[in-house]
């Protein structure tokens, strides 16, 4: 079931700038993404194409309101799942920036933007992706001010919510859009009802503690969606969001019983830049 609230049936209209909403080159964007192509391009891993069941990929850049012409930011994009569809939908009409972590800030962030890099210079397609960096104390570069039309990120908010610089990540991306823009995040849900502390640790948000980080920085909640709810994910796990798919961080003796949970329950909330 896709639920959104009512002003989220303005934002892929009203929210989107006029720059992205129409195309006066010879050559005009298409007026709706083709994410069925996209979705099957041999550029995408079989390995990466199994997890569209849980991240439903069509239907969360839709909801987002996606469109080819548009300037994007995809912020921390780890290894690419994300950029593979975003790619081709941008390509030759919009622009994909990739803000991607500090390499001088651990072993692990150097190895992971590497890994990165090497995936865009595989294939023709990511010549649309421009690298940037963003993470703690690294907030300006992500994208000039006032340039992307849509900021996305996707199952993130929770590390900078323990690394304590979420509020300046959602600043960074208010100040990165340009007014009417729309922010999209995707994260793992946490209950309401549990207590705060289990945002410390475990990799699940509250859609609450979101919602506020945002309206902090500026933004109005425009909409939110069920498309990547899970109900069978109690968000209780010994070893946080990690236990589930696709990390199994407990090993292979309890691998079948959480694979047959699936990936996490993720809330889907998408946050307007007021234009005025």
């Amino acid at each position: 079931m896709i639920r959104t609230i009512l002003a989220a049936a303005l934002v892929s209209a009203a929210a989107v700038p006029a720059a992205a909403q129409h195309d006066h080159s010879h050559n005009a964007a298409p007026a709706a993404p083709d994410y069925a192509a996209a979705l099957a391009a041999a550029h995408r891993s079989e390995a990466n194409r199994a997890r569209d069941q849980y991240r439903h990929p069509a239907e969360t850049l839709a909801f987002f309101g996606l469109t080819p012409g548009m300037t994007v930011v995809e912020v921390a994009p780890g290894g690419g799942w994300y950029t593979e569809v975003l790619a081709p939908i941008l390509s030759g009409h919009g622009k994909l920036y990739a803000a991607h972590g500090i390499p001088e800030a651990s072993e692990y962030a150097a190895k992971s933007l590497a890994g990165y890099q090497a995936k865009l210079a595989s294939d023709p397609i990511y010549k649309v992706v421009d690298v940037t960096k963003f993470g703690k104390g690294h907030y300006d570069g992500l994208a000039p001010a006032g340039s992307a039309d849509m900021v996305l990120t996707f199952r993130n908010v929770h590390n900078w919510y323990m690394g304590d610089f979420a509020g300046d990540a959602f600043k960074a991306f208010y100040k990165a859009l340009k007014p009417g823009g729309v922010l999209g995040v995707v994260e793992h849900r946490l209950p309401e009802d549990r207590p705060d502390e289990a945002m410390k640790s475990s990799g699940y948000m509250k859609r609450s503690t979101i919602v506020a980080l945002a309206e902090a920085a500026g933004f109005k909640l425009a909409g939110e969606s069920d498309v990547n709810a899970n109900p069978k994910d109690s968000a209780d796990w010994p070893k946080g969001v990690w236990t589930l798919p696709p990390n199994f961080r407990e090993g292979d003796e309890t691998r079948a019983k959480y694979a047959a949970i699936g990936e996490s329950d993720r809330m889907t909330l998408k946050f307007v830049k007021p234009a005025s």
